[in-house]
């Protein structure tokens, strides 16, 4: 399951609100004085901005909001990167001219040297992780004391779930680590173990970062040969459900479009995603419809929801607040709102 807004695990986080507001000028002040600076525009609709702050070690972790559309231009940023996880909504980001789609549930590394753009839908709330880029350098070891990473990517599908059990991990800690009672060795380490996972599943490749390959890409694929083909296995699987969310769709179909035999897929599936594929095929098709509700309150639920191959509304009602923690009608109110 995808990190949601309403999660539990948020809970540690949302107890440190740095604001809430829908004072323009205030959200901007604020939000530079923590990230960076940027120019804000705010595009038609009711700002409803919030942020809230958790630290541990060394990375500092917020949520952000801004409730209504609005098109940010930040400065690049150089002795920090950002990782985005949506929790709802979703953006749009252009960072040194790699386009990204940031939907909900998906996350994305963000180091620009140049320039980056992002264009925030109504309703949308992002996780952030601020990693200092002294310890991107320490983890990855960059003989010239610059870690490379390239200036925009998202975490492949195929890893998200693995992604979204650390962060909920280190949500979890931040409960826990303004008591002082942690071991600050292990505390390190942790940090440190999950920067390993972003430095070692970034995108390689001669083209990757400026034309200039990227260090340590060939040990890394040595030996991984068959890690690589199930990831692709994944990503072709989820390209096929997503070109027909709308279509009917047996077990069958998901195993020749993964190119794997049934059992196979189920492997995959559990070690990606720790679900069977028909639940993975719920999972996304329940995403699809909340992306429909908050981008198009005027829906009919019951529509939508047919539309996307749920055919009982009470079963369909019972997975979507299982999975996002509040029932779809209780989404299109918070959009109304």
């Amino acid at each position: 399951m995808h990190l949601s807004a309403k999660a539990p695990v948020m809970a540690p986080l949302y107890r440190n609100s740095l604001f809430h507001s829908d004072v323009r000028a205030e959200v901007h002040q604020h939000v530079a004085q923590e990230l960076t600076d940027h120019t804000l525009h705010w595009k038609p609709g009711v700002p409803d901005a919030a942020m809230c702050k958790g630290e541990l070690k060394r990375l500092h972790v917020y949520t952000l909001q801004y409730g209504a559309e609005v098109e940010v231009r930040p400065r690049p940023f150089d002795d920090f990167v950002l990782i985005h996880t949506s929790l709802a909504g979703g953006v749009e980001i252009d960072c040194d001219g790699n386009r990204l789609s940031v939907r909900e549930g998906r996350s994305a590394v963000l180091a620009p040297t140049k320039k980056i753009h992002m264009r925030w839908f109504p309703g949308t709330q992002q996780l952030i992780v601020r990693v200092p880029r002294s310890l991107l350098d320490e983890v990855g070891g960059a003989p010239d004391g610059k870690e490379h990473v390239p200036p925009g990517y998202l975490i492949p599908r195929a890893l998200q779930n693995q992604w979204d059990l650390l962060m909920q991990c280190m949500l979890n800690l931040l409960s826990v680590s303004g008591q002082q009672i942690l071991n600050g060795d292990w505390l390190d380490q942790f940090e440190r173990n999950l920067i390993s996972f972003v430095l070692g599943h970034q995108p390689c490749g001669a083209d990757t970062h400026a034309g200039i390959a990227l260090p340590g890409c060939a040990d890394r694929h040595a030996g991984s040969d068959m890690r690589s083909i199930s990831a692709r296995q994944m990503d072709a699987l989820i390209e096929y459900i997503e070109s027909r969310l709308c279509a009917p769709i047996a077990l069958e179909d998901m195993a020749r479009a993964a190119g794997a035999s049934v059992r196979k897929l189920n492997v995959l599936c559990h070690r990606y995603h720790g679900v069977s594929p028909m639940e993975l095929l719920r999972n996304m098709r329940l995403d699809a419809v909340r992306s429909r509700l908050l981008i198009d309150p005027g829906v009919r639920v019951t529509e939508i929801a047919l539309s996307h191959g749920f055919g009982h509304m009470g079963r369909f009602a019972a997975y979507y607040a299982a999975r996002f923690y509040e029932l779809p009608s209780d989404t299109l109110k918070r959009d109304l709102q």
